[in-house]
Order: C-alpha cells, then sequence, then structure tokens
C-alpha cells in the first residue's frame, strides 16, 4: 500500500511507483450521500492535473471527479458500474475509480499528507 495525497476537490491518490490509484474520500463520500452512477474514462485516456476526468452521482447530486495528476489512464474499476455503492462502503479499497500513469511524479507535491487534509476538511464544515 502506498502513501495516501489528498486534493482539496476531495480525491485520494495513492502512489506506488508512478502508478497513482485515485478515488474519492471518505468525506466526500458521506457529504454525497448514496452514489448511484459513477461514469469514469477509458484505459487509454488523458488526464490533466485539476480537469475532470468522470462524473459521481449520487440520490441528493451529481459532481465531477478531478485528476490529482496528469498522465495516461492504466486501469478503470469497471466493477463500479454495476457496483456504485462500493465508493460508499469502502471509499479506500473496493471504490477506486481509476489508476493514472503519471507524466510528472512531482505534481503529487502539491497535494495534502493525511493531518493536512483533516485540518483542510474541519476549516472546510466551519
Amino acid at each position: 500500500m502506498g502513501e495516501l495525497r489528498f486534493a482539496k476537490s476531495h480525491e485520494w491518490a495513492r502512489v506506488d511507483n508512478d502508478i497513482i490509484t485515485v478515488g474519492i474520500t471518505d468525506y466526500a463520500q458521506k457529504e454525497l450521500g448514496d452514489i448511484v452512477f459513477v461514469e469514469l474514462p477509458k484505459v487509454g485516456d488523458s488526464v490533466q492535473r485539476g480537469s475532470a476526468f468522470g462524473t459521481i452521482e449520487s440520490t441528493k447530486t451529481a459532481s465531477e471527479l478531478y485528476a490529482p495528476v496528469s498522465g495516461k489512464v492504466a486501469e478503470v474499476n469497471s466493477e463500479l458500474t454495476s457496483n456504485p455503492q462500493w465508493v460508499n462502503e469502502d471509499p479506500l479499497g473496493r471504490g477506486w475509480m481509476i489508476a493514472i500513469k503519471a507524466n510528472d511524479s512531482s505534481e503529487l507535491g502539491s497535494l495534502m499528507d493525511e493531518p493536512a487534509y483533516e485540518q483542510f476538511i474541519e476549516k472546510e464544515s466551519h
């Protein structure tokens, strides 16, 4: 298991060499409520840091998903199509969304570590 980093848009990134696995945080899935649909890119698609790579819909709202790093999509969790509730049940495990082969791993430097993310959501929720 690689180190977790967090974006201000509430995605997490798990670093494993130059492959970055991405999902939404536990905080984000709680805020969204029951997830009913996830739209993800295809393997081979390019993603840009800070740009939308997909959509997540809950019973309350729809939100865009943002790439924490730039690169090519190496893997997609296609199981989420028929099991979107995994994002609620296990956002850091079975609920992962995509894996990106990073163009430049130095982009990870702009992401927060867990203590910084905890402080960020505490400020945001006040």
